[in-house]
């Protein structure tokens, strides 16, 4: 049975996806005066209306406690996790990689930590610097107009620095360091390791229309006065006020189908309130759903003329997936003990980080990493502290209880470090042959394996965090993480940055796109996510997205307007 149209005359794009590269697809594209369908596999879900901002953990009998679709505390802002009920993915034998999706208006913008940093010039070159991996086809300086409209629409605070590869961007003033954040600056000042303000999409100033950040500090539950960023209030909804835009939400694209020339001519979808066939018609398609979905996509879209999958003659689709590096060290720092009490307040994230500092010539590992910082006197909820039975008094009962709460609130300061995973052949997706999730659509299944340079990098991590620590007169109560340990470092998927994919590249024989992230085999075919990376950074992907699809939306309205596609 044919799928039912959602209308018969084509609209100009279909977009799937609905997150910073999707948002920012329909926000470049309704301006340009393109008719618009939007497809979200969530609900509607809007931060000014359904944030929870403002609740104490108190006024919830789980006291914040995390839930199935909300892994990082009830409160939170983002709707889905590394299981999602019904959507099964599976891994080969051996394989360490977990999979968030999320599944609501704005996709992942709902959840992220508003990091907003810049790929560098030799982020873009990196095979010509170390002969690692692949060179981007495009230089940052082909980025870099659209970073600046990315920061001029969007907003980011942060501080010039003048560092070769953490290029300054156009900024707003950063917030003041806290008082734990003092002591970070100190002991990295005196391990020479490169501390400066953080670069955060969270506007200290009335920024188009929006209000200044007031510092509540719950940038992660969705901001009710839209200071910080998110795909649905930036992009989404003024995307919709030209009238040119679409939205369908309950909407899980399947494939997106050809015509008889061989090009895109729409997307094939399940209602999910009804789980029944749909399509939206289009002349151009757009896939944003994230790196891996939107791989999934091209690969369950198989026909006579593309068996392996759609845009797959290279058959690099679902190849050189990539994720964030990552590990944590905590430490109690006995000078916070009994502080006097104080004013904290800040933006939903730390004001400081350290970008990468070193010359990898002189280690054991290419590339580098940032380390992210967290602390201080944040809101309590379930899980306060980590436990009061970990610090030195070991818990106890009604009035000393509350004593050593207060004494030991604020008393732990942690590292996390950010690093960049050289692509590999180990590392990809695939169709599982034999597994569906509950619409019928088959799932992905995963092939992960880390090497040598990133388990060398999180080793030194580790290190590093541990002698920053040190020099804060704290102490580290776990011990140092083994090599058979993989130096802690976390599982593919868990840092929730994978990339790849769906990449670009200068010869179409290795990559699915080319500089434009236009598809070599299908030229009314985009991508505009986290997919058409052909590696990792030491940096957070978002702006990179955001600045990618702007261009990438430029380049179709402009290729339109010719009559192009």
């Amino acid at each position: 049975m044919p799928a039912l149209a959602l209308r018969d005359t084509p609209f100009d794009v279909a977009i799937v996806g609905s997150g910073a590269g999707g948002g920012m697809a329909a926000y470049m594209l309704t301006k340009a005066g393109a008719n618009v369908v939007l497809l979200e596999a969530g609900d509607s879900w809007d931060n000014t209306k359904d944030s929870k901002m403002l609740t104490w953990a108190h006024q919830s009998p789980r006291r914040g406690s995390s839930t199935r679709e909300r892994p990082f505390g009830e409160f939170d802002a983002c709707i889905g996790g590394w299981n999602v009920d019904g959507e099964p993915y599976t891994r080969a034998p051996g394989t360490r990689f977990d999979w968030w999706r999320a599944r609501m208006l704005g996709g992942r913008t709902n959840h992220w930590g508003r990091i907003s940093l810049r790929f560098g010039p030799h982020d873009f070159k990196g095979k010509s610097r170390d002969g690692l991996g692949d060179d981007w086809p495009i230089g940052y300086e082909d980025v870099k107009p659209w970073y600046d409209e990315v920061d001029r629409l969007v907003g980011i605070f942060g501080s010039v620095e003048g560092l070769e590869n953490h290029p300054d961007g156009i900024f707003l003033p950063a917030p003041k360091p806290r008082c734990w954040e003092l002591m970070v600056k100190q002991a990295s000042d005196k391990l020479q390791i490169t501390c400066i303000p953080s670069r955060l999409s969270i506007i200290t100033r009335p920024h188009n229309g929006r209000a200044a950040c007031h510092y509540c500090g719950q940038c992660n539950r969705g901001c009710g006065v839209n200071a910080n960023f998110s795909s649905t209030n930036v992009l989404v909804w003024p995307a919709m006020e030209t009238g040119r835009l679409t939205l369908v939400t309950g909407a899980m694209a399947r494939e997106v189908t050809l015509d008889r020339a061989g090009k895109a001519d729409g997307v094939v979808y399940i209602d999910k309130a009804t789980r029944t066939e749909r399509r939206v018609n289009a002349k151009v398609v757009v896939l944003a759903a994230s790196a891996c979905e939107s791989a999934r996509i091209l690969l369950n879209s198989k026909s006579a003329q593309f068996p392996q999958g759609l845009a797959n003659s290279s058959g690099t689709v679902g190849k050189y997936l990539t994720d964030t590096t990552g590990t944590d060290v905590a430490g109690f720092i006995p000078k916070l003990v009994d502080h006097v009490p104080h004013n904290e307040d800040g933006v939903g994230g730390a004001h400081l980080y350290m970008p990468w500092w070193l010359d990898n010539k002189k280690l054991d590992f290419p590339r580098g990493y940032h380390i992210e910082i967290w602390g201080g006197l944040g809101a309590p909820s379930y899980g306060f502290m980590g436990g009061i039975q970990n610090y030195p008094s070991g818990g106890g009962y009604g009035r000393q209880l509350k004593e050593d709460y207060r004494r030991y609130y604020g008393a732990t300061v942690g590292f996390s470090g950010r690093g960049e995973q050289i692509p590999n052949a180990d590392c990809y997706c695939e169709i599982d042959p034999d597994v569906v999730d509950q619409y019928g659509i088959p799932v992905l299944r995963f092939h992960w394996k880390w090497s040598d340079h990133e388990l060398n990098q999180v080793k030194h991590m580790q290190e590093t965090f541990r002698r920053l620590i040190a020099e804060m007169g704290g102490e580290v109560w776990s011990p140092m993480p083994t090599k058979e340990q993989g130096y802690g470092i976390a599982n593919g998927g868990a840092i929730i940055h994978e990339l790849g994919c769906v990449r670009m590249g200068a010869d179409r024989n290795s990559s699915v796109l080319n500089g434009n992230c236009q598809a070599w085999d299908v030229k009314n075919l985009f991508v505009a996510d986290g997919g058409p990376f052909v590696s990792q950074a030491d940096k957070n992907p978002t702006w990179t997205i955001l600045a990618l699809s702007m261009r990438t939306s430029d380049f179709i309205a402009q290729a339109m307007k010719r009559g192009e596609l």
